[in-house]
């Protein structure tokens, strides 16, 4: 907030000196030359410097251009600059005769934010390109505009010195620049050219058992990489925050080889392409999905696939064996000088214009950085390795995002999102939650702010787990909180809560359960204070129960401070947990029996799974051993995709119910059809008929806990298993299936709204990263005028699991101070 002025000041011609404070991302965007060059053009005197805080100027002149100066400090801020606040207060003039840029401080808690790795800026992308210019095919170009940040971050405040850039002298001309405000690349911490900077390498193994990989002796290692690539190689890539594990998308066997080292199944990989002219013709693209692909985060962007696109010369089509089975393919552009650089400058020898690029690392384990784990743990996956000696202080995965009714809907949120912290609806006590074991994120947070960690993965491999322990120190290490709790999941089993429970040194561990926290995510994300309840529809495939089910078809009236289940799915057997999960055909048995329907061997689902297999599932069925009951919509997903022939098992996390949307992707434009979930009381077991009251004026709490009521999907089994005897083919029933899942949200939420006068709908859980779901269930929600949340910022998935976690437990604490 901005002080009064003097009296002597306003009244008197004598100059004025303010001390301002510029807090948000302000360091390593460029903004200490952007205040140089401000308080120059009017005339000031003073100095500007980095500090833990934020960025501190002191500005004398004229009253009305340090007026100027503070009023317009956040307008024309520079590009990759995030003002969160500006505050000034009038100190005594000193007589400075000149504006200057101080060394930086490093006293005092760190409070300001780090910047997100950017991808190449247009006019590094001119110096490449240019023979005429010193940074000419330059793999390292950057400027103050673009350019590693977080990834490089050793410290604060954000100077050379604190980067992984430290080991890296700047030469004379490097030097010059870096300390003329007039030019780009003044203070740019990463700023480098080739007589300066990192070096590249590529480096082959040698004969078998003739010592580690050496460096190829070649002029240029891009152009002989780009050479291994069109011959079919697989390359070991660094990259920003991590290794990435790159071959010819266009080359079916590269592909086929790279997928039987990862061991990788049918599981979709994601491709690089030069520019978007070159997948225009095999994916839809819009002008939100273009803004995603081109702007300065450049993450992974799921695009549907066109279908019926056939092989061209120019570009042939590479989903059959990159993402076989997906409606979508995952599509980045360049982000990084040695991306441009490895699909060539304009007169450089051809090479693919297609690449795949995945994650360095064994599957399962989290992403490579370090140089000597990548010869070692990527040695049996890769044909070379085009490496660099700039180290990797942080791993960072790219980010995965999509677009759905022309809005982003994160999918995996990352490189170029993290470490940007979110805002938060209502303040919390400085906290730790440590999210869930699949797809893990961790959040930090105090006050107003909360600090998403980057994708960190599975937390069921230990290399996984050390990777968690050293993200939550580095993170730690960059924000201002002191977490004076954690926030866990309740599942017993969790690595994560274990983690929690290990390190707490007294300080309580909050439990929030599962689904709670997806919907107060949402919550969080949308700005809401939580004083009047939502229904939150959380589906996804797996989270434990207060009763200690697995629950996955939620409706919950909640707000931060708890919830109630209002509505689920009719419990079913999970037979054989994990087993279930993975061979889909087992869940589809179970819902059979338990609507009453035999296993003919007509089904699908009943032909796949193996004779003794099924004798063995009935017995088990039958005597309910190691059948703990779910109401998960993910395992309803896989149950049906199984019984309309579209996957029977599953070789990673979704994929029937990915497939199975692809297959409602097929069916006739003009099909209208759905199928019915039986409603009913779970008290009674009679059929609940919904109202027809529209939205309530009057709010009231949270129910006490009224019987929640069950949807049953009995008929829903029995309707498609005779569409598939009538011959109905597996793409309308699968759009059969999505329709009645819509359905069933309006109607529980017309029930919802009729009983309880809610009339807000978050939609979250991993179930809604399918946007054809996602899509419906929105589309008939606002049309009965439901206001309707859906992710943006964080993934509808376990991503975003912590920062529900996070507002939740710190308010809780906030009424008992011990844990769950």
């Amino acid at each position: 907030m901005s002080e009064p002025r003097s009296p002597a000041a306003v009244l008197g011609g004598t100059p004025l000196r303010r001390r301002v404070l510029v807090r948000g991302v302000v360091q390593g965007v460029g903004f200490r030359p952007y205040v140089y060059t401000l308080a120059t053009g009017l005339d000031l005197r003073g100095h500007v410097t980095n500090t833990p805080e934020g960025v501190v100027a002191e500005v004398e002149g004229a009253p009305e251009a340090v007026a100027r100066f503070c009023d317009g400090i956040a307008v024309h801020a520079p590009p990759l600059a995030r003002v969160e606040s500006v505050d000034h207060q009038e100190v005594p003039a000193t007589g400075d005769t000149a504006f200057s840029i101080l060394a930086s401080r490093t006293d005092g808690p760190a409070r300001t934010l780090i910047p997100p790795d950017t991808a190449t800026c247009a006019a590094c992308l001119r110096e490449l390109a240019d023979p005429a210019d010193r940074r000419h095919r330059h793999p390292f170009v950057n400027c103050t505009h673009c350019g590693p940040r977080f990834t490089i971050v050793t410290g604060l405040p954000y100077d050379r010195a604190h980067t992984t850039m430290a080991g890296f002298p700047m030469c004379p001309d490097c030097a010059r620049e870096y300390a003329d405000p007039a030019d780009r690349r003044f203070h740019a911490q990463p700023v480098a050219c080739p007589a300066c900077g990192p070096r590249l390498r590529l480096l082959v193994p040698p004969p078998a058992d003739a010592g580690p990989p050496r460096p190829v002796a070649a002029d240029d290692p891009v152009t002989a990489a780009r050479r291994l690539l069109a011959d079919g190689a697989i390359l070991a890539v660094k990259g920003l925050g991590g290794y990435h594990l790159a071959c010819d998308a266009t080359n079916p066997d590269a592909v086929a080889l790279l997928r039987r080292r990862k061991a990788r199944g049918d599981k979709p990989f994601a491709v690089m392409a030069q520019g978007v002219d070159d997948i225009g013709h095999l994916v839809r693209l819009g002008a939100a999905e273009r803004g995603l692909l081109t702007g300065a985060t450049r993450p992974i962007v799921l695009l549907r696939r066109r279908a019926g696109t056939a092989r061209t010369a120019h570009a042939p089509w590479p989903a059959g064996s990159v993402a076989p089975g997906s409606p979508d393919l995952g599509v980045m552009l360049p982000y990084t000088p040695l991306h441009h650089l490895l699909f060539g400058l304009p007169g450089d020898p051809e090479g693919p214009r297609l690449l795949v690029m995945t994650s360095g690392n064994v599957s399962g384990e989290p992403i490579v950085t370090d140089d000597g784990e990548a010869l070692r743990r990527l040695a049996h996956l890769a044909d070379a390795w085009l490496t660099h000696d700039r180290p990797i202080h942080v791993p960072c995965d790219d980010s995965v995002l999509r677009v759905c009714d022309g809005e982003p809907l994160m999918v995996r949120r990352a490189r170029g999102h993290a470490p940007l912290p979110l805002t938060l609806p209502v303040p919390v006590r400085p906290a730790l939650a440590v999210g869930g074991d699949l797809k893990n994120a961790f959040c930090l947070g105090e006050g107003r702010r909360a600090w998403l960690s980057a994708h960190v993965g599975d937390m069921d491999d230990l290399a996984t787990q050390r990777a968690f322990e050293r993200a939550v120190a580095q993170l730690g290490s960059i924000t201002p909180v002191r977490p004076e709790l954690l926030a866990a999941d309740r599942h017993p089993g969790y690595r994560s809560a274990r983690w929690a429970d290990r390190h707490a040194t007294g300080r309580p561990v909050v439990r929030v359960q599962h689904h709670h926290a997806h919907v107060a995510s949402a919550m969080a994300e949308a700005g809401l204070d939580g004083s009047r309840p939502v229904l939150g529809v959380a589906f996804d495939g797996t989270g434990y129960g207060d009763d200690g089910a697995v629950w996955g078809g939620e409706f919950l009236l909640a707000d931060y401070d708890g919830f109630v289940r209002f509505g689920h799915l009719a419990y079913v057997p999970l037979p054989g947990g994990d087993a279930a999960v993975r061979r889909p055909y087992r869940m589809a048995l179970a819902h059979l029996r338990a609507a009453g329907i035999d296993w003919s061997d007509d089904l699908a689902c009943t032909s796949a799974c193996p004779a003794d297999e099924r004798l063995v599932l009935a017995r088990q069925l039958e005597r309910d051993l190691n059948c703990v009951p779910t109401s998960s919509m993910g395992r309803l997903f896989d149950a049906v995709s199984s019984l309309a022939g579209v996957c029977h098992r599953s070789g990673y996390e979704a994929q029937a119910a990915v497939e199975l949307e692809a297959a409602a992707l097929t069916a006739p434009a003009g099909d209208t059809g759905a199928y019915g979930f039986a409603v009913r009381c779970a008290e009674s077991g009679r059929p609940v008929v919904t109202g027809g009251g529209g939205p309530r004026t009057d709010r009231a709490p949270v129910p006490a806990g009224p019987a929640p009521v069950l949807a049953d999907p009995a008929p829903v089994f029995a309707a498609i298993v005779g569409d598939l005897r009538a011959g109905v083919a597996p793409g309308l029933v699968a759009a059969r299936f999505h329709r009645a899942v819509a359905a069933l949200v309006h109607r529980l939420c017309a029930l919802a709204r009729d009983r309880h006068g809610v009339d807000t709908v978050a939609l979250t859980g991993g179930v809604f990263a399918n946007s054809l779901l996602s899509s419906a269930c929105a589309a008939a929600l606002r049309a009965d005028g439901f206001a309707v949340l859906r992710h943006h910022l964080v993934p509808p998935g376990d991503g975003g699991l912590a920062l529900g976690q996070l507002v939740v437990a710190a308010r809780a604490e906030e009424r008992t101070p011990a844990a769950d």
